[in-house]
């Protein structure tokens, strides 16, 4: 359904009562002031100033609440997109990364109106592992210049390149910095004992924003590095998008559309689990690509779910879009009257609760019990996992998902089997349960039968051309029985086309028995139905075993 949850609220407003109301404004509130430091940590590892992620949040909080398919998310900056945004910065500047995101939030547009929300949650769980632990340490490597206070250039790219040059930093290790650091993640985590409203990030943020302006510590903020934080919503400046530069950046645009689709909808089920609702993945994904049209035409980033603000929402009691407006508003008011206090943060803090995120994020509980999995769920977990970590996220997606393919191929080839029946009635010892089953069956001499078991594919047909190669004879009647196949696609259809014709060839009679429905209505549409002839295609084999007895009757006769 493509309608926005907040138009069902307003259709329904007799339903909603005054309380929920402020427990949405509440936990609003809320929200907006845990997102504050997450969006700026997020913005300044993304390589942007604080200000554009501030912008992020606030624009894409507001659109994604008011447009989406869920009543509690909360969108906004998200440390599963660092590793992009920063990737793409550093290789096609800052207006490269906005004409992503725009055509990426279009991508995003096309795929809600074409119904796909429902098929990117399908995407394989040991991908989606791989990928998320891999940013986990992505994250985490970008932030030791800052949670040491090391003296040295711009951080490289390059996974391997940024270790050695911290190695080569390391005596220029700032105590102060490391102890900010260290502060910040040691109030975080103890913090949630004293008190659960109010986020320990908060807390640190403020404690070593104090103490380092009051103390004079020498150690980089926000204001060093980046200057004042605008106070005042920019201007839209929609960038020029010309096709030759679309064609370049075909790969980061792919990327953002399928990591912000895929976040958000995981955040949505996440989140349905904790109301018992149900989202509306094709209208979020839709308000996704509006939120990410709209958020770089205002200066910002990348727009998706962010898992730990939707879980806060809940938590605190919101139920409704209203608390996503609410957060995002929050977060306009302080942009545009707290913002000169801003550039007192220091650096170390926001290093220090991004390392916290990238533990959270790092789902390493579950990277440990993938490693107990069949091979080929290990296999695709850590080529998803050192791809990401090596290379870059947008080639991890792509080859986790071709090798999930290919190795579903594989299995689903596997248990998949074809086999001639009538050569094995002579070695049965023991009478099946079966009460189909052929040995309970008289099977006139001369009639063959080949039973095919499980999907029969383009991964599982060479099979049952290999069964009918070995055979290797010519029986007076040919039976293809087909109980066990519920899906057929155009190379199954293939191989059984190519097996009728070269039994015509030689004149044998062919029936096919036990057809379900979907491998039927394939028959039929392709137009082998009719080739084949509708009397020669049976439900059961004891109609294809009497056909196959009138057809040699009428030879001998």
């Amino acid at each position: 359904m493509l309608k926005p949850k907040f138009i069902s609220l307003l259709k329904n407003l007799k339903n909603y009562s005054f309380n929920q109301f402020m427990a949405d404004c509440t936990s609003g509130v809320i929200v907006g002031i845990v997102a504050l430091p997450l969006a700026i940590a997020f913005g300044i590892a993304s390589g942007v100033s604080p200000e554009k992620s501030l912008i992020t949040a606030i624009t894409g909080g507001f659109i994604v609440s008011f447009l989406g398919g869920s009543r509690v998310q909360i969108a906004g900056p998200t440390g599963a997109f660092v590793v992009i945004v920063y990737g793409i910065i550093q290789k096609y500047g800052i207006e490269g990364l906005y004409i992503s995101t725009i055509m990426a939030g279009i991508l995003l547009i096309i795929l809600g109106y074409a119904r796909i929300g429902s098929m990117i949650k399908f995407m394989p769980y040991p991908v989606v592992v791989g990928f998320t632990s891999g940013i986990a340490v992505i994250i985490f490597s970008s932030q030791i210049k800052d949670y040491l206070g090391l003296s040295m250039g711009g951080v490289p790219a390059e996974f391997f390149q940024k270790w050695i040059e911290y190695g080569r930093h390391v005596s220029t290790i700032n105590i102060y910095a490391f102890m900010l650091s260290a502060g910040t993640m040691l109030i975080i985590i103890f913090w949630k004992k004293i008190n659960k409203q109010i986020p320990g990030s908060l807390v640190a943020l403020i404690l070593s924003t104090l103490i380092v302006h009051f103390l004079k510590l020498p150690v980089e903020t926000i204001g060093s590095r980046f200057g004042e934080i605008p106070n005042n919503f920019p201007a839209p400046v929609i960038p020029k998008i010309e096709l030759e530069t679309i064609k370049q950046l075909t790969s980061p645009i792919i990327a953002i559309a399928l990591l912000g689709g895929i976040e958000s909808l995981l955040s949505a089920v996440v989140a349905d689990g904790m109301i018992g609702g149900r989202h509306r993945s094709n209208m979020e994904l839709v308000a996704q690509g509006i939120a990410n049209i709209v958020s770089p035409i205002f200066g910002g980033i990348p727009v998706t779910g962010a898992i730990a603000r939707t879980a806060t929402n809940i938590n605190n009691g919101g139920r409704t879009p209203v608390a996503g407006m609410v957060h995002a508003i929050i977060l306009l008011l302080i942009m545009l009257f707290l913002g000169k206090w801003v550039v007192y943060i220091p650096l170390a803090c926001l290093a220090g609760i991004l390392v916290i995120v990238a533990y959270n994020m790092s789902e390493w509980h579950s990277f440990v019990m993938l490693l107990k999995s069949p091979r080929s769920d290990v296999t695709v977990l850590w080529g998803t996992f050192l791809i990401t970590v090596i290379f870059d996220l947008t080639m991890a997606i792509q080859i986790g998902v071709i090798l999930s393919i290919f190795l579903f191929m594989r299995r689903m080839a596997l248990i998949t089997n074809v086999r001639v029946i009538t050569d094995q009635l002579e070695d049965i010892d023991e009478e099946s349960d079966d009460p189909h089953a052929i040995e309970k069956k008289h099977v006139p001499p001369g009639v063959e039968i080949y039973e095919i078991n499980g999907p029969f594919f383009f991964g599982a047909s060479y099979k049952f051309m290999e069964a009918m190669n070995e055979a290797g004879r010519n029986p007076k009647v040919r039976i293809i029985r087909m109980r066990n196949v519920l899906s057929l696609d155009a190379t199954g259809l293939n191989a059984i086309r190519e097996q009728h014709k070269n039994s015509l060839k030689h004149g044998i009679p062919f029936i096919i028995s036990g057809i379900h429905a979907q491998p039927l209505m394939v028959f039929e549409q392709s137009g082998f139905l009719k080739a084949i002839g509708e009397e020669n295609i049976f439900r059961s084999i004891d109609d294809a075993l009497k056909r196959a007895d009138q057809l040699l009757k009428e030879r001998q006769g």
